[in-house]
């Protein structure tokens, strides 16, 4: 790793969305290398076919064969794979995916060795990605799988609002028998713990949304707040914890209760991303907590129907890249603080 600045780790994503488009625009930006040294994992010909579609032609990756040879001043990219692809701009193809776990295999690999700081993600297909490397529902659990110990936690973050979700990618017919009063404490654990070391929330404000309409009407519409959801509230508050709810998910959004908080849980994942990408959609960044590595990835997916035509917008991805660094930076400066919180303390007084 590099003592000058950050090495951010990229996986392309799917070579026929808007992945490596938004890659390239937010990278054309010179200022971005003032701050991080980009890696991008995947193929000079993949990048190269998409750049020429975009007609950009101010812009080109430094390869290298190894971390050791990064250009601090450039855009780098390694080659995971020798064949050129056949890129269909747009369209879901088995090759699409197979790329796509080439990159984030590499990449992760990286991330692992630590040869690259953070890992950024770009969009994957949920579909072509399986095969008998990559059985999972979506990056957040390949990279549990990895690198974690089951209780990673989604978490979208936006400069307004930040949601976490305690079940992630599972059908709706499964989400009530997936939680448990220990699987809710726990994910409220982690965020508490990811507020904390990660966003520099001194003491975080949590706020649990209920499972059914109305947060159950005691009972009326549905039984899982009082036996699953308050049982996990009450208990993260005997370990000292500002947790409150359980909220109605319906007017907790729309009459701006969210605001009073540094964080919310919800039960599921439309309940959670619906009302989030509806605020903070292009703004949002999904960073996957609870895991001893930084992933960061845009809030977006592959847009098919816009790939290749110069429409993507680079906010999200660049907003994923600027967070990778800042909770790189923060969770690295809550370790000293921790570990030596008197050297920390003479440190502050001598300023």
């Amino acid at each position: 790793m590099s003592d000058e600045k950050i090495i951010v780790g990229i996986s392309q994503g799917d070579i026929n969305g808007i992945g490596l488009e938004v890659i390239i625009k937010t990278f054309l930006d010179p200022q971005m290398m003032e701050i991080c040294t980009p890696v991008l994992f995947g193929s000079n010909k993949t990048a190269s076919f998409h750049r020429k579609a975009l007609n950009i032609e101010d812009f080109s990756f430094n390869q290298i064969k190894d971390i050791s040879e990064v250009n601090h001043k450039r855009a780098n990219i390694i080659n995971v794979y020798d064949d050129e692809p056949l890129v269909e701009l747009g369209k879901q193809t088995a090759v699409g995916g197979s790329s796509a776990f080439k990159s984030l295999e590499a990449a992760a690999y990286a991330l692992a060795q630590n040869k690259i700081d953070v890992l950024v993600t770009a969009p994957i297909n949920k579909e072509n990605i399986q095969s008998e490397d990559f059985k999972f529902p979506g990056h957040t659990e390949y990279l549990d799988d990895k690198f974690g110990d089951g209780n990673s936690l989604m978490f979208l973050v936006s400069d307004d609002l930040r949601v976490a979700v305690a079940t992630g990618h599972i059908p709706v017919t499964q989400v009530a028998s997936a939680l448990s009063p220990e699987k809710i404490l726990k994910k409220i654990q982690v965020l508490n713990k990811s507020l904390i070391q990660d966003f520099q929330v001194r003491k975080p404000k949590i706020a649990v949304l209920g499972l059914n309409p109305h947060a159950g009407d005691n009972g009326v519409i549905g039984n899982e707040e009082q036996s699953i959801i308050i049982p996990a509230i009450n208990k993260a508050k005997e370990e000292g914890m500002l947790v409150y709810g359980p909220y109605p998910a319906d007017g907790f959004f729309g009459n701006g209760t969210y605001k009073q908080f540094d964080a919310v849980l919800a039960m599921y994942h439309d309940q959670g991303l619906i009302p989030f990408k509806t605020i903070a959609f292009n703004n949002g960044v999904n960073f996957t907590a609870g895991l001893p590595v930084v992933r960061t990835s845009p809030d977006h997916g592959t847009a098919y129907d816009i790939a290749g035509k110069n429409l993507a917008s680079e906010e999200s991805f660049r907003k994923a890249v600027y967070m990778a660094i800042d909770i790189f930076k923060t969770r690295n400066m809550h370790k000293e603080i921790t570990s030596n919180p008197l050297k920390i303390s003479i440190q502050r007084r001598e300023r």
